[in-house]
């Protein structure tokens, strides 16, 4: 439901952004120079992971659900991760506040929520000033229940009701 809202935001925002330049680029004024000069510098920062998806494989339930997404800063600028998002409550990242510089390394620790049972798929998205934008990282694997502890044991002979002394 929130990538919906999140997508219709989004679709919004473009909308509202694009009649907004329509209406001021038919003005009858020579906007190019200007537009040009004012315009944002493209980020030279770029992040580069040494891997875009961990597999857990097959873990037990309540096992350790942390893994760790190693990266380094490939670009000219310092990065900075802006934000960083689990695609669900039972998948929480952890990201580094301070900038990364060029030629430093930095990761982001994603804790998954093991005592729940079944097939995992859930995703990590991971915005920063990097050329690429929002980077997808996946975290996929399965947790076999637990077994189940047997509170009496089932092995001892039945003794039947005590006798009775006369």
């Amino acid at each position: 439901m929130k990538k919906l809202i999140y997508t219709l935001g989004f679709v919004a925002c473009l909308s509202t952004l694009s009649i907004a330049q329509e209406h001021t680029a038919n003005d009858g004024h020579n906007h190019g120079a200007a537009a040009t000069s004012t315009a944002a510098p493209v980020s030279t920062a770029e992040i580069k992971f040494d891997k875009m998806v961990h597999d857990y494989g097959n873990i037990m339930q309540g096992d350790n659900g942390e893994c760790v997404f190693k990266f380094k800063n490939v670009g000219k600028e310092p990065l900075i991760i802006t934000m960083c998002q689990g695609s669900c409550g039972c998948t929480v990242p952890q990201c580094p506040k301070d900038p990364i510089l060029p030629g430093k390394t930095g990761e982001i620790k994603v804790k998954y929520d093991s005592n729940r049972v079944g097939p995992i798929s859930k995703s990590v998205s991971v915005q920063s000033n990097s050329k690429t934008g929002t980077q997808t990282l996946q975290i996929k694997g399965n947790i076999a229940a637990k077994p189940v502890e047997e509170a009496f044991p089932t092995n001892q002979p039945s003794q039947g009701a005590p006798l009775e002394k006369k």
